[in-house]
């Protein structure tokens, strides 16, 4: 068993991209955990595919390395406000955070938002200011504002004191002054702030046991794995040991096997004491969570708490013209055995059933954790549809009242006139702004979540691809009315089942701008463009051209069809409007009207018109 004094555990949080994963791998790398001749994948922590796409973190790893005689338990949590479910339960594992804040851009909305956690989590804190060797870095202000957003935070005397270390993670060299010329061409500046400040854990190994389950991993062979730190006592394998679940009822079960951390392998071990993170497997139905306890002297541990979710959709089963075609699951049972099996390693998902069968009311933290939801169960072979995300209000002593996030954008100087117009819109408050003298400006703003729905796009043209764009969830405030946020235009709905022509199109790019290229195949309902009014209107773009055996004038002109704007998946759900759904298919992505029908949506449509006068 490890003296307990020579254990760090800590968590590396930062902003999504200010480089924690690549952070991580130096330190892997030098701390000769890894053999010199084996492999390492770059940003070895990141090891899902949709992970290793998009440069982002989404599930918190575990890793360890061992520096001189310490062993360094080291988390690797999400950036992205999406995923604070994870970051949330990391803070129960570890003594100690390492926030990592890139040295040009400074503190951004994640850097609040799982610095905060950190905080009421009571931990140490360390500050690596990364990419110094960035040619327009700027340590001494970022160190300045990382300490006012200490202070706003409420950070106590000693959280205050904090060390700051410069790193360049690419170039895995760092060291303690902020001049780039001073960099030692290695981390052991930052191993040593580790080993010298973080505490070492002080929980009693005498005690009976208790482990709070924090993670979960799953493996074929093995079952279900639970992750988490021995608050106290000591586990050894093939011990029993008492479940406590989240309602405080208690089942008998048994550790078949146990692991701790090594670099990114597991080493199964025969006993772990307080203050180590483990793995355990063999317990049946096993949730995040719960607490695993002494047989004789079962005490749970408090529940974790995790923020509420702040943005909800309806998932159904795909009913459209064109459904089966490509997926492998298409029926209401799959779809609510894979969104119920989510639920047990995503503590911030929460999944409602409602009257119909065939669909679910998905609640998440914000659109990319949706989203990324989606993806998954689409690679997987999933045909489902989606409607509209809308935000989720509370009632809060009677108050209505809705998610509030705190926008961070930075823009070209030029663009800033059109983006705080189309933002005043969207019923945002300008809170803060900073200019720096590069070109660019920072503005903050605090802005109903509804008014981002659908925002980024619309955004990105404002500021020809020039602006950056970052958001938390900040509060809850008072709901601000109805007409925030939302798609003004009107869509080019398609009359037919059939395949597009480039006839049919030609005829209808008059009207607006095409989503779909020549050949591909609609049905009556379908979107397949965007109208340049803000009524929908039906088209024909099945129309073939009829021959006949006179000469056209025009032969010999060319003509070609504008470029289409093809939608990712995000975009197609920021597009998307209250009367439409999404089918996602592991093929395709189109967008359509609920009732496909003309006639049937105009009675609807007449409907609605009259029973909101009070008809």
């Amino acid at each position: 068993m490890h003296a307990r004094e020579k254990i760090r555990n800590i968590a590396i949080i930062a902003h999504v991209d200010h480089g924690k994963t690549t952070l991580v791998d130096q330190l892997l790398q030098q701390s000769g955990t890894f053999r010199e001749n084996e492999a390492v994948q770059e940003r070895a922590m990141d090891s899902g595919d949709l992970e290793r796409e998009r440069g982002i973190t989404i599930l918190a790893k575990n890793t360890a390395i061992n520096y001189k005689d310490y062993l360094i338990n080291i988390m690797d949590t999400p950036g992205h406000a999406d995923f604070g479910g994870e970051v949330e339960r990391i803070m129960k594992m570890v003594d100690g955070v390492v926030l990592v804040v890139d040295a040009f851009e400074g503190t951004m909305p994640q850097t609040k938002f799982v610095l905060r956690k950190a905080l009421e989590a009571g931990l140490t804190p360390i500050v690596v200011v990364n990419k110094i060797d960035r040619p327009n870095a700027r340590p001494g202000e970022v160190v300045d504002e990382v300490l006012d957003l200490f202070i706003e935070l409420g950070a106590d005397d000693e959280q205050l004191d904090f060390p700051v270390t410069y790193a360049s993670g690419l170039m895995g060299t760092s060291s303690l002054s902020p001049d780039p010329a001073d960099q030692e061409s290695n981390m052991q500046p930052l191993y040593d702030t580790i080993v010298n400040r973080i505490p070492a854990p002080t929980e009693n190994v005498d005690a009976p046991l208790q482990f709070l389950v924090t993670l979960m991993d799953y493996n074929e062979y093995l079952g279900r794995i639970a992750i988490g730190r021995v608050n106290r006592g000591v586990v050894r394998q093939g011990q029993p040991i008492a479940v406590i679940n989240r309602e405080g009822q208690i089942k008998q079960a048994r550790v078949e096997k146990l692991f701790g951390f090594q670099g990114l392998k597991r080493l199964e071990i025969d006993e772990a004491g307080a203050g180590d993170i483990v793995a355990i497997s063999g317990i049946k139905d096993i949730n995040i969570g719960e607490t695993l306890a002494d047989p004789a002297n079962p005490e749970a541990l408090p529940v974790l708490k995790i923020d509420e979710p702040t943005l909800q959709m309806t998932f159904v089963v795909n009913n459209s013209p064109f459904a089966g075609r490509e997926g492998k699951f298409v029926t209401s049972r799959k779809l609510r055995e894979r969104l119920f099996k989510e639920l047990e390693t995503d503590v911030a998902l929460r999944v409602d059933e409602t009257d119909s069968p065939d669909a679910f009311i998905v609640s998440g933290r914000g659109e990319l954790h949706l989203g990324i939801l989606i993806e998954n169960m689409r690679r997987e072979g999933f045909e489902l549809q989606v409607s509209k995300p809308e935000v989720i209000i509370k009632e809060i002593d009677g108050q209505k009242m809705e998610p509030v996030e705190r926008l961070v954008i930075d823009v070209p100087e030029d663009s800033m006139g059109a983006v705080m117009e189309s933002l005043g819109t969207r019923k945002a408050e300008m809170v803060n702004m900073i200019n720096n003298g590069s070109g660019n400006v920072r503005l903050e703003f605090l802005i109903p979540a509804r008014g981002l729905i659908g925002y980024r796009t619309y955004f990105l043209t404002l500021t020809r691809g020039y602006g950056v764009m970052n958001h938390a969830f900040d509060s809850y405030g008072p709901f601000l009315g109805s007409g925030v946020g939302g798609r003004h235009e009107g869509v080019l709905v398609s009359s037919e089942t059939g395949t597009s022509t480039f006839y049919g199109m030609l005829s209808v790019e008059d009207r607006g701008i095409l989503f779909l290229e020549p050949g591909t195949e609609v049905y009556e309902g379908m979107i397949v463009g965007e109208h340049n009014r803000d009524t929908d209107i039906i088209v024909n773009i099945c129309k073939e051209k009829q021959l006949s055996n006179v000469r056209s004038a025009t032969k010999d002109e060319t003509v070609r069809l504008k470029t289409p704007r093809l939608h990712s998946m995000e975009q197609a759900l920021e597009y998307l409007n209250d009367d439409e759904y999404c089918e996602i298919t592991p093929k395709s992505i189109r967008l359509r009207k609920k009732i496909l029908n003309k006639s049937e949506r105009e009675r609807a449509e007449k409907h609605r018109k009259m029973s909101e006068a009070g008809v």
